[in-house]
């Protein structure tokens, strides 16, 4: 019997990243998450990806240490105001200050390298080009980009012992689109953690970016949103 291939699937605990895991699962692959402790003000979403990890039976799940606070230049890993009740139309005008100077490539290289010494050439991002904060590495050429560079930069893609694919299921799905998935797949979007700014207990704040486009997508697809919030805004 054919053991199943490996991939390695970023996980933030996010409703996004947790998706994927289900969508890489329900393809047959055996999981190994990636997820990272860099400093981000919103470290809580850590204990929700050590849940995920566990209700989903991963094969391992990996946490990476890394002090991006050193060298700061966001919301979320320096003394800065996260932005809170934006519009929709204010969100996808500008990249934010929410965003972390090449975070996906950083945390992409950590999961090209585990996945080289893994033998496998897989790896799971949930990256979204249709309701994301307008990060430049949420987007197709970033993604096409980076798998090209993969196969370049390591010792079993020089050899053609294996080729590196990038896989980026929910690139063109609304948030909407990508609840039903996970809904579809049995995600439990209430073990899931996508605020910017939560409480220290963890709560939602409910009024960030990530909250908002959330609530929209739970709104738009019909269902009731689990989260926890400190307060609850409407979206838009």
């Amino acid at each position: 019997m054919n053991r199943p291939e490996k991939a390695v699937v970023l996980s933030s605990g996010g409703l996004d990243s947790t998706t994927v895991i289900a969508i890489a699962q329900s393809q047959g692959y055996e999981i190994y998450c990636l997820s990272f402790d860099y400093g981000q003000r919103h470290v809580f979403e850590l204990k929700a990806a050590e849940r995920i990890a566990k209700r989903f039976q991963v094969a391992k799940h990996l946490v990476i240490h890394i002090d991006l606070q050193a060298i700061g230049g966001s919301a979320l890993t320096d003394n800065i105001d996260v932005p809170k009740s934006r519009s929709l139309e204010t969100m996808s005008s500008e990249i934010p200050i929410t965003y972390v100077p090449a975070r996906n490539t950083i945390f992409l290289s950590y999961a090209l390298a585990w996945a080289e010494v893994l033998q496998s050439s897989h790896i799971f991002i949930g990256v979204n080009a249709v309701d994301f904060s307008g990060y430049p590495d949420c987007r197709p050429e970033f993604i096409t980009a980076f798998e090209h560079l993969a196969n370049l930069a390591t010792q079993t893609g020089v050899e053609g012992r294996t080729r590196v694919q990038i896989h980026a299921p929910l690139m063109y799905l609304n948030k909407a689109q990508i609840i039903a998935k996970g809904t579809e797949l049995g995600v439990d979007f209430g073990i899931t953690h996508s605020c910017y700014d939560p409480s220290v207990d963890g709560l939602a704040c409910g009024r960030c970016d990530s909250c908002l486009l959330r609530k929209k997508g739970f709104l738009e697809a019909g269902m009731p949103d689990p989260t926890r919030y400190t307060q609850y805004e409407s979206p838009f």
